[in-house]
């Protein structure tokens, strides 16, 4: 039997925020009923302010998966969108007074939920969308397998299944996921863009954050406006601005100031530092 904390138990035995918000703005769907667990996130949302006004939650899933989209829900009502985005799955976990490590793939449905509805909320694609999948019983992608032992310092495969579920089905997709951590490993920790560095407020040298910046705009921003025909050019860097020329379909868009405003500059923030900003620079 697991060793659940009493936070958890009074949000499985009471869990807050439970349904349909009455207005839906964001709906973020994640999981599937045939993987064991599927979490549906719907947020109402001040357009004004870009600020949650309240978020419910429906889930399939277990003790965990209950108490950690109840959590979610509380965590994040009252901030904006950008605010809550930078929510981390060990957030989650540490709201609840911790989660047994075999059930942390609990809380990284969470925060992949919340993302998925404010991706939903601004029109924007999820990158992992168009990633391939390495876990075909579990339907986890590669990016997302990255994305979480990066963000974890996960190094084993046994880790991977914990946080993610990969890997804990028919096993053919254990030897995919040995090459990422062995990658992800020969890349080092100062390479890959995590949402810990902005929370810890650890200062970055301009060589870190010219890195995480990069890879931020290659791995996570140009493959979401390239879904609808925009792309992404990085500039220059100057201190905490950063300076950027978007292309395609985003050169003309009526709504490309929102689109750095919102998407843009809140992924940079989440990813890099809360003190950065982006500006336009025309051809």
């Amino acid at each position: 039997m697991w060793d659940y904390t009493e936070k958890v138990k009074d949000h499985f035995e009471n869990p807050r925020n439970v349904g349909e918000v009455d207005r839906i703005d964001g709906d973020g769907q994640v999981g599937s009923l045939s993987c064991g667990d599927a979490l549906r996130l719907t947020l109402q949302v001040d357009r004004g302010a870009d600020r949650i006004e309240d978020a419910r939650f429906q889930t399939f899933g277990c003790a965990s998966a209950i108490a950690s989209s109840s959590a979610l829900t509380e965590m994040i009502k009252g901030k904006t969108l950008d605010e809550a985005l930078r929510v981390t799955n060990q957030d989650i976990a540490d709201y609840l007074g911790g989660l047994p490590r075999e059930k942390m793939h609990c809380s990284v449905l969470g925060r992949e939920a919340l993302e998925a509805a404010v991706a939903n909320y601004r029109g924007v694609p999820l990158p992992q969308a168009n990633s391939p999948i390495v876990c075909e019983c579990f339907g986890v992608t590669e990016r997302e397998i990255e994305r979480v032992a990066r963000e974890n310092r996960l190094t084993t495969v046994e880790d991977v299944t914990a946080y993610t579920k990969a890997g804990g089905g028919c096993g053919r997709c254990v030897e995919e996921i040995e090459k990422i951590l062995a990658r992800l490993a020969g890349q080092g920790a100062e390479a890959a863009p995590q949402p810990a560095t902005a929370s810890t407020g650890r200062k970055l040298t301009f060589l870190q954050k010219a890195r995480l910046i990069e890879e931020a705009i290659r791995e996570e921003i140009a493959p979401a406006l390239m879904h609808d025909g925009g792309d992404i050019e990085l500039v220059d860097i100057v201190g905490d601005e950063v300076q950027v020329t978007l292309k395609g379909a985003c050169a003309a868009c009526p709504s490309s100031k929102r689109t750095l405003a919102d998407f843009v500059t809140g992924k940079l923030r989440e990813l890099v530092s809360e003190n950065i900003t982006v500006r336009e620079v025309r051809p």
